[in-house]
C-alpha cells in the first residue's frame, strides 16, 4: 500500500470511531439522569456500596475506621445558570469516551496489525489487551476507593464548626473526573515500563536497586492524594501503587540496558 492508501485506511478508522462516539454520546445523554443519580453521585451518600462494605468490616475488626455513619450525605449545589446543562453534555462525552476506549484500542490494533511480523503481533496484541485492562482497573480503583474516601474526608473536615461545606457541581465533577481518569493513566505505568524495557531504556535490576527509594516516593505521592493523613487512607492508596511497581519489576526484562536477553 502507498502512503495515501494508508492515509485513506486511517481516515476510515477515525470516521468509524467518531461515528460510534456520536451514537454513544446520544445514548449517554438520554441515560445521564439515571447514571448521575446511581453512579456519579453515589459517593455523596452513606448508601454507597463501598461505605457499606467498610462499615461491615469495621464491625468485625477492632480499630478499623468507622464508616457506619448512616447519616452521611452531601448535597451538591449549582451556582451557575448553565452548569447543569453543560455538565450533562460534558459528562455524556466523557462517559462515552470511557465506554469507547476498548473499541478505539481495537481499531488501532487492526490498523497497525498488517505492518507487524507474526512474532510482533502476539506481543503487541497482549500489550493492547493488558493496557486496556489496566486502564479500566485504574478507573475502577479511582471510583471505588480513591475518590470516595478523599471526598468524604474533605467534606467532613471543618476548620471551624461555624463554616458549612457547600460543594458546587463544577467542583465535584472536576475532582470526580480528574481522580478517576488520573488513576486510569497511573495504572498504565507497568505497560510504560514494559515498553521502555523493549527499547532498552529500563531493566529489572534498576527497579530492584531503587525499590526503597520508590517506596518513599510512593508514600509521599499517597500522602498528597489522601490529605486526611490517617494510616488507613494512606495505605489504601499506597498498596495499589506499590503493587503496580512490583508488577513493573516482574514484566520488565532483566539486563535490558546491558543488551541481555
Amino acid at each position: 500500500m502507498t502512503f495515501w492508501d494508508h492515509l485513506e485506511v486511517l481516515r476510515w478508522v477515525l470516521i468509524r470511531i467518531a461515528s460510534v462516539l456520536v451514537i454513544l454520546i446520544i445514548c449517554c445523554f438520554i441515560a445521564m439522569p439515571h447514571i448521575f443519580d446511581t453512579v456519579i453521585l453515589g459517593p455523596t451518600s452513606s448508601d454507597f456500596f463501598v461505605y457499606k462494605w467498610f462499615a461491615a468490616i469495621g464491625k468485625a475488626i477492632p480499630f478499623f475506621p468507622d464508616f457506619s455513619a448512616g447519616d452521611f450525605s452531601v448535597d451538591i449545589i449549582n451556582i451557575n445558570v448553565a452548569s447543569q446543562f453543560m455538565t450533562h453534555i460534558s459528562t455524556s462525552f466523557w462517559t462515552s469516551l470511557l465506554l469507547l476506549f476498548p473499541y478505539i484500542i481495537f481499531e488501532l490494533w487492526k490498523f497497525i496489525e498488517p505492518a507487524l511480523f507474526k512474532s510482533e503481533r502476539k506481543s503487541v496484541g497482549k500489550a493492547f489487551f493488558f493496557g486496556t485492562f489496566m486502564f479500566f482497573l485504574g478507573c475502577a480503583t479511582g471510583y471505588s476507593l480513591i475518590f470516595p474516601f478523599t471526598f468524604r474526608f474533605l467534606t467532613e473536615y471543618r476548620v471551624s464548626e461555624t463554616i458549612a461545606n457547600q460543594i458546587s457541581l463544577n467542583s465535584y465533577m472536576s475532582n470526580f473526573l480528574g481522580m478517576v481518569f488520573i488513576m486510569g493513566v497511573v495504572f498504565e505505568l507497568p505497560l510504560l515500563a514494559w515498553l521502555l524495557s523493549k527499547l532498552g531504556i529500563l531493566h529489572r535490576e534498576f527497579l530492584q536497586k531503587y525499590r526503597r527509594h520508590a517506596v518513599v516516593v510512593l508514600l509521599v505521592l499517597s500522602a498528597i492524594i489522601t490529605p486526611s493523613g490517617d494510616p488507613f487512607s494512606l495505605m489504601l492508596v499506597f498498596i495499589p501503587l506499590f503493587l503496580l511497581y512490583e508488577l513493573a519489576v516482574k514484566i520488565v526484562r532483566p539486563g535490558a540496558m546491558h543488551g541481555e536477553a
